[in-house]
């Protein structure tokens, strides 16, 4: 099965890139016909709970709802509404029937005052893929406990008080994209209305701020948290929000970034001429050939390794991949060696690959004397080879590690604590085959096809309003969306350099889900917390992130 939790289609390649770690279920789950669930009209709807988490040694009660808010395609006129099921079925070109009810649960402090309490909207990315893996794992009050880095034992799995539940800095409201999880699409042309990156984005800018609305939460301090393909759109969204809507937020949290696609190193052979991907997968590499004690001359450091790394990724590195055929031999033979030095490959194999090593082959050369091969979301995970002559990875050993675990946790969570879809099947992720990957960048007449680039986008919503804060989180062992490419890509935003002090990097040990990791999720939740209550203050006041805070 692929994994689709992180999987945009772009133009010159086809990097099946993101989610968040698992994508097993959703192969068959997305195509499934559901016979109990075939609405004309789709309905809003929830369910309230009440609940309590502890986290640092402080117990915080909250109110739990989950339900669904129904948003429409673009063009939709609320005024214009058909009136009855006969119009609503019929269609209408002047006021478009798809629609889609997206479902969430929104955890919220009891007794907190809306004005001083943040509030936080989290997504996972795919395209296709639910929130349950940001909800069961990372910052939701209850999370599943998954092996470190070997594949997690079945069932029974244990569920737990999350002690790094992001509820004590703020509420929370997990959104499952339109077609994911208990999301549904319906109407004319719905696939066409809702999986494609502008369509997307629309969807959740329209479901944030009718939620707002419904929970009277406009003058609530808002973040956005994207991880994987979801910070493409968290970038697309905070800029709609923003210009379109004129709701401003507080901040933006990136987890697992890549914002231009030509940077992925899924496939860059596909796109010769752009050597970017090497160079930003390099630090990846010499990372995770370090972890599994691949390197000559093993360090013991591996913050300082990575430190030369990224010197000799952005000069050395850099410049020899720009000469191509023009490369002196002996200067081809000598980063050569040093790639070896780095990423543990044998020197006639990088020599062979032209010194352009993408992120398959890396994955399937490391380990393969052993038989085995390093996952591409977390590296840390080994698995064994389904063809020994292959070029490349068949699987994700992390995501075949830990998704049951994920999957069948929410699954029982859901109806038993939520009360919620006892009727309903739940979609982890789905196969969406015709994603629109066109994107109309700010300032644009139009959408553009080709390699998806948001970079324009954020630096738009920085502009915009020079006061919304980002924090950029990254696991050094994360091959999907590698650590380096994210920092690269935030150092050309295009600009001011005076709004770069509006970004802060925070990197830990770990992979593509950083909070897979025990003690990545401890320091991924101090972090979180720390921006959120910082980036709440008032501008003026000491702690707030522009006053050094």
């Amino acid at each position: 099965m692929k994994n689709n939790r992180l999987m945009l289609l772009a133009a010159t390649a086809m990097p099946l890139l993101f989610a968040s770690a698992g994508s097993r279920a959703g192969d068959a789950a997305g195509h499934a016909k559901d016979p109990v669930e075939k609405p004309p009209h789709l309905q809003t709807d929830a369910v309230t709970t009440d609940g309590s988490v502890t986290v640092g040694g402080q117990p915080v009660p909250y109110q739990a709802v989950a339900g669904t808010l129904v948003v429409h395609a673009k063009g939709w006129d609320d005024s214009a509404a058909p009136d009855s099921e006969k119009d609503r079925n019929a269609g209408d070109d002047g006021n478009p029937t798809a629609q889609a009810s997206m479902f969430y649960v929104a955890y919220l402090k009891k007794g907190a005052k809306p004005e001083d309490r943040p509030i936080t909207f989290l997504f996972n990315g795919g395209p296709g893929s639910s929130s349950v893996w940001l909800h069961m794992g990372a910052f939701g009050p209850r999370r599943v406990v998954t092996a470190d880095d070997t594949h997690t034992p079945m069932a029974p799995y244990k569920v737990v008080n999350n002690a790094q539940s992001l509820l004590d800095a703020s509420d929370l409201v997990f959104i499952d994209a339109p077609g994911t999880g208990f999301s549904r699409i319906a109407g004319k042309d719905k696939e066409k209305q809702f999986f494609g990156v502008d369509q997307d984005a629309r969807a959740f800018t329209d479901f944030i701020t009718q939620f707002l609305s419904h929970y009277g939460r406009w003058n609530s301090p808002k973040f956005l948290f994207g991880e994987s393909y979801g910070t493409p759109r968290a970038a697309v969204v905070v800029n709609e929000l923003e210009q379109e809507r004129e709701v401003d937020f507080n901040g933006v949290i990136l987890l697992s970034q890549i914002l231009c696609f030509d940077a992925s190193g899924d496939a860059p052979e596909t796109n010769p001429g752009v050597d970017l991907p090497y160079v930003v997968a390099l630090p990846t590499y010499a990372a995770t050939a370090w972890y599994h004690h691949k390197l000559p001359g093993q360090q013991t450091d591996l913050a300082h390794l990575l430190t030369d790394v990224e010197r000799f990724a952005d000069t050395d590195y850099a410049a020899a991949l720009q000469q191509g055929a023009a490369l002196d031999p002996a200067r081809r033979d000598a980063i050569a060696q040093k790639l070896h030095d780095y990423t543990g490959l044998p020197v006639d194999y990088i020599r062979k690959a032209d010194l352009r090593i993408n992120v398959g082959m890396f994955q399937h050369e490391l380990q393969e004397d052993e038989g085995k091969y390093v996952g591409r979301f977390d590296t840390r995970f080994s698995g064994p080879g389904m063809d020994p002559l292959s070029k490349q990875a068949e699987y994700d050993p992390q995501s075949a590690g830990i998704s049951s675990a994920y999957v069948s946790a929410f699954n029982d969570y859901v109806r038993r604590s939520l009360n919620y879809g006892q009727d309903k099947t739940y979609k982890p992720d789905i196969m969406i085959e015709d994603w629109d990957t066109k994107h109309q960048q700010p300032g644009q007449s139009q959408a553009q096809p080709g390699p998806l680039n948001v970079l324009p986008d954020l630096a738009a919503a920085l502009k915009y309003n020079p006061r919304l804060k980002v924090l950029l989180n990254a696991g050094y062992y994360d091959l999907a969306t590698p650590f380096y490419e994210g920092i690269t890509e935030m150092r050309h935003l295009p600009m001011s350099r005076d709004l770069q002090n509006n970004i802060e990097y925070k990197q830990y040990s770990s992979g593509h889900m950083v909070y897979a990791h025990q003690e990545s999720l401890q320091a991924l939740h101090d972090n979180v917390a720390d921006f959120i209550r910082r980036a709440s203050l008032p501008q003026d006041q000491p702690g707030h992130p522009s006053n050094g805070g």
